[in-house]
Parts: structure tokens; C-alpha cells; sequence
């Protein structure tokens, strides 16, 4: 036991990092219009962020664990080595992300991380990666993209004198829009939780079950919860520590979104998320389906021409493209040079 647990220490201290920072950046889509509508407290959103991200992950997010723990590459090649390379590279593609300013996808680091590592080993489960994976990364945001773009254009004038004219100042005094973004906000969370605590929680699940033996492999779903029961409180960690001047900046300075058009984008997002974590087991990008309904609201505030052409937007699929890539190649060098 004692040389298992020190062969695990380093990958399962790097995938609770891992959970941290996400923890910090996912409690901004989960509860920032919840915060900047004063709806709810700041003290209370770490404790209710962790409660509904461990939920979603032990009643959702078994799929997806799956996915990232065998089913794109064999459990036997995640050694400790494997497995802490994966890591690492995936921290790496997403603070390289953050320092230039654009929130990046986990869930597609991580997936390509563990194609990285994939190839590098020979291992590869090319169909999993080309034919369901990275479609299903393609269609979703478009989707999400054109429903919000029709809810703006044709379904929220026909409503704006009645629910799009409330500021935050006056929302609390309705009692049905207060609870409708609280449970939203929950909501939310509750897709982080089926979808991305699988980030971290497969691939130390497939080192754990390769570890302790041929036994575990087969009763493979026990260890995965295990993971999820270690990592998912990582993630109200992260909410605590880092989540809430992101939350603040979001909930609070973004004046052109109200906490009505907040409510429905995250409504739209993770009712995808949770669609693909459920029925396909699909590891999906958050922030992207965020962006695409972002970007439909202000074409149809806007038109096409300006939004596209709008610096941060190209900047954004400029490093949505490229950081995964990083994350695919630096695990790819990484693994070659030391195998």
C-alpha cells in the first residue's frame, strides 16, 4: 500500500490542482448573474457551487468519466508517469490561456492531452476522438449559437417591455425572477459537475484502478466515484480561493448584459452540456457554448460585420484553436522524449 500511494501522490495532488482552477473559472458562468443581480450572497456561493458540481458529478457525469478514462485511451497505459504528463499539460494549455486573457475550454485540453498521449503510446481510440468528440464540439456551439440568436431576434421583443426592462436594483422585489436565477445558477453547476470533474477525476481513476490490478479494471465505476468524492470538493476549494473577483468582474461590470439575458445563456449552455454528458458522454467546452451565445446576442444587437470583426472575438477562436493544440503536442514531446 505504501508504494502505491507513493506512486499516486504526485498525479492525484496535480488532478486536485486541476480541480482548483477550475473551480475558479467555472463559478463565474454558474453564479455571476446570480451576484450581480444581489440575489445572492457572496459567502454562500463556494459552499452551494461545490454542493451541485459533487452532485452532478456522482448522479451525471459517469459518461464522461468513461470517456476520458478508457475510452480514448487503454487504462493500462495510465502510469503514474502517463497520468501526471496528462496533467501537467493540460494546467499548462489553460494558464497559457489565461495569461493572454481567454477563458479555455478544460474539457477539450484535456481530451487533447490524452490524444497526445494517445499517439505518442500508440494507443489512440481514433474513431472516439474524430467521429464523436470533435463533432460534437463543432455542432454544439453552432447550436447554441443559433438558438440564441433566434430567442433575441424574434421571441425577446415580444416580451422586452414585460421582463427585459428589470435592472438589477428592482429584481428583488420579484420573488418568482429571484428564484428562477438562483436555480439557474444551480443549475449550471450542476452541468460543471456532470461534465467537467471528469477532467481531473478519469484519468487518476484509470491510474488508480491500473495500480491497485486486474480486479479494479473490471469494476472500473466504483474508483471513478472514489475520484469524483476526492476531486469535486477541490472545485468549491477553487470557487472559495479564486472565484470571486472573476465572479465580480462578470456579475458586476459587464453593464450590456442583464440578469435576465445572463439566465437564459446559462440555461441554453447547460442544458447542452448536460445533454452531451448524458446521452454521449461527450467532455464539452463551457466557455465555448458561453462565447457562441455571447456572440449571437450581440449579432443581433449588432449585425454580423462588427461582432465578427471585433478584436477579442477573433482572439478568442484564435486561442480556442491553438490551446488545445498546445495541450495535444506538448503531451505528445513529452511522452516521446521520456519513453
Amino acid at each position: 500500500m505504501s508504494e502505491i500511494f507513493n506512486s499516486l501522490t504526485i498525479p492525484f495532488l496535480l488532478a486536485m490542482f486541476l480541480a482548483v482552477t477550475m473551480g475558479g473559472s467555472g463559478t463565474a458562468p454558474a453564479f455571476s448573474a446570480a451576484y450581480g443581480a444581489n440575489v445572492i450572497k457572496r459567502t454562500m456561493i463556494p459552499g452551494l457551487f461545490g454542493i451541485m458540481v459533487l452532485t452532478g458529478a456522482l448522479i451525471a457525469g459517469s459518461e464522461v468519466s468513461l470517456t476520458l478514462g478508457k475510452g480514448l485511451l487503454e487504462q493500462s497505459f495510465f502510469t503514474p508517469f502517463n497520468t501526471s504528463i496528462i496533467l501537467l499539460s493540460i494546467a499548462l494549455s489553460l494558464l497559457f490561456a489565461n495569461l493572454l486573457g481567454v477563458p479555455q475550454s478544460a474539457s477539450q485540453s484535456t481530451v487533447l492531452a490524452i490524444a497526445g498521449a494517445a499517439t505518442a503510446l500508440e494507443g489512440l481510440n481514433f474513431h472516439k476522438l474524430f467521429f464523436e468528440i470533435i463533432p460534437t464540439w463543432i455542432i454544439l456551439p453552432i447550436i447554441s449559437f443559433f438558438i440564441m440568436l433566434f430567442l433575441s431576434k424574434w421571441i425577446f421583443p415580444l416580451i422586452k417591455n414585460k421582463v427585459l426592462s428589470q435592472d438589477y436594483s428592482h429584481l428583488n422585489e420579484h420573488k418568482g425572477l429571484k428564484a428562477l436565477l438562483i436555480l439557474s445558477s444551480l443549475y449550471v453547476a450542476f452541468s460543471i459537475g456532470a461534465n467537467n470533474v471528469a477532467n481531473a477525476a478519469a484519468p487518476i481513476a484509470s491510474l488508480t484502478a491500473n495500480e491497485i490490478g486486474q480486479d479494479s479494471i473490471q469494476n472500473f465505476l466504483p474508483i471513478i466515484i472514489l475520484s469524483v468524492l476526492i476531486v469535486a470538493p477541490c472545485f468549491a476549494i477553487g470557487s472559495s480561493l479564486l472565484g470571486h473577483q472573476v465572479t465580480k468582474t462578470t456579475g458586476k461590470e459587464i453593464v450590456e448584459i442583464t440578469p435576465f439575458y445572463a439566465t437564459i445563456i446559462a440555461v441554453i449552455v447547460a442544458s447542452l452540456i448536460l445533454l452531451a454528458s448524458v446521452t454521449r458522454g461527450i467532455p464539452t467546452s463551457l466557455v465555448q457554448l458561453n462565447g457562441a451565445a455571447f456572440i449571437a446576442l450581440s449579432v443581433s444587437k449588432h449585425g454580423f460585420k462588427p461582432t465578427f470583426s471585433n478584436k477579442t472575438v477573433k482572439r478568442f477562436f484564435v486561442i480556442w484553436g491553438v490551446a488545445p493544440i498546445f495541450s495535444f503536442l506538448l503531451t505528445l514531446l513529452l511522452i516521446w522524449l521520456f519513453k
